[in-house]
């Protein structure tokens, strides 16, 4: 199909290109930018005067539920969310059931996704055999099933030599690992963020240097092995500052917070609402604003959703005992509007955390428009406002700490591979 995408504000994060530009699409590819080329008839025509005309966002992290957890969400349904929100590729974790440590489990996914022709699911293959940190899986096997790294997902490797082995077969291979910087014995049993609201509740807490002590270990087996790493949820300030100086040391490593960290704090919970219980827990406003500096100034790379749908019932318990988690594909866009519009962050580089700069840690040409490119794109009218609901969501979790939120930037039209994978013409409620 031949589409032509009329007068909107092409902004693209990775050349730098702001204007008002129509972007004609064939066979799946933009083939112009501006100017029609010649002979060129379009079998639709999409409006986007007074709209944003964006790459589509790219997600770093994302459950899908499958296998293994169909009750709580479904590819179908969460493939739906994803276009909702405008993200066309997004990387899923390896903690379903069976866990994704064999390359038959990572074929299947990819077929399945396939055939849904929607946005792109790029798997992370497990880095030890069940996430049980003990045995290496066959990176190699895995990686040519289509992995495009290696986690422990939110499973903690407790022995530090077989994490150092893991490290030095992927940089033999050349693969990256995608690892979350926590303690797995500071960090047991907690459920949120040490501190004095943690005490006044009585709940056990997380502290800050669970997540320190596993990044200097990290930094550390990096400087050994030379690995590349993309750490995964930042949640503190101390966390972003060594960061910070990791990378002015010139080390192979990005990272990435999630929405939720960027907007909320550890006061958020209030009486105990389990749908601010998250992991890595919410943190004080220092850890905030911290993470905020960082996002501004490159020191964090991108902004994830961190999708995990969780069942009602999950919600409902006290707090300390709810499953960890939230829905946010749909919300990605919207909580990185809201945060460039807080911060006075112009629309272009805040878009970048959610397109460009995320495509780049993933090694994916993604998230950029230009001539000869995949027709990834999300439309979207970056001045009007939607009300977070469960009945917004396409999502099959309908959990959020966001409930209730008025949020900016309502998606119009998101394409993946030149196909109008969805398409809102009603103004939102």
């Amino acid at each position: 199909m031949k589409i032509h995408i009329q007068g909107g504000t092409l902004i693209d994060p990775a050349s730098g290109t702001e204007a008002r530009q129509d972007v004609y699409i064939a066979d799946g590819k933009i083939v112009a930018l501006g100017d029609a080329p010649a002979g060129f008839q379009a079998d639709r025509t999409l409006d986007a005067n007074g709209l944003v005309v964006a790459p589509g966002l790219v997600d770093l992290s994302a459950r899908l539920r499958e296998p293994g957890y169909e009750h709580k969400a479904t590819l179908d349904s969460e493939m739906n969310a994803a276009l909702a929100g405008g993200v066309t590729s997004l990387v899923c974790p390896p903690d379903t059931d069976p866990v994704l440590d064999e390359a038959g489990l990572i074929e299947m996914l990819k077929f399945r996704a396939g055939k849904l022709e929607r946005a792109h699911v790029h798997p992370l293959g497990a880095l030890t055999v069940g996430l049980k940190g003990e045995v290496i899986t066959e990176m190699v096997s895995l990686t040519e099933a289509g992995c495009i790294g290696f986690t422990q997902a939110d499973r903690p490797i407790a022995d530090t030599q077989v994490l150092l082995r893991a490290l030095q077969y992927a940089s033999t291979y050349g693969y990256a690992a995608w690892l979350r910087p926590q303690d797995a014995y500071l960090a047991k049993g907690g459920v949120a963020a040490s501190g004095a609201l943690a005490s006044r509740l009585g709940l056990s807490g997380v502290p800050v240097s669970a997540e320190t002590i596993a990044l200097h270990t990290l930094f550390e087996l990096m400087r050994v092995t030379g690995a590349r790493v993309h750490v995964q949820h930042l949640s503190s300030a101390a966390g972003v500052a060594l960061m910070r100086a990791a990378k002015a040391e010139g080390l192979p490593v990005t990272c990435d917070v999630t929405a939720n960290h960027v907007h909320l704090i550890d006061m958020d919970i209030g009486y105990f609402d389990a749908q601010f219980r998250l992991d890595p827990p919410l943190r004080q406003q220092r850890d905030r604003e911290a993470i905020r500096a960082g996002l501004a100034d490159g020191t964090i790379d991108a902004i994830c959703s961190q999708h995990t749908p969780v069942d009602d019932d999950e919600k409902l318990l006290p707090f300390a005992e709810a499953t960890p988690g939230a829905s946010g594909l749909e919300l990605l866009l919207s909580l990185t509007v809201k945060w460039a519009q807080e911060a006075g962050v112009p629309l272009a580089k805040a878009l970048s955390r959610v397109t460009s700069v995320p495509a780049s840690v993933m090694q994916h040409a993604v998230g950029r428009i230009e001539v000869g490119a995949q027709a990834d794109l999300c439309v979207f009218d970056a001045n009007a406002h939607w009300r977070v609901e469960p009945r917004a969501l396409k999502s099959q979790g309908h959990n959020t700490p966001f409930l209730g939120y008025e949020l900016p930037a309502v998606v119009r039209a998101t394409l993946v591979a030149g196909r109008i994978g969805f398409e809102r013409h009603a103004e939102p409620r």
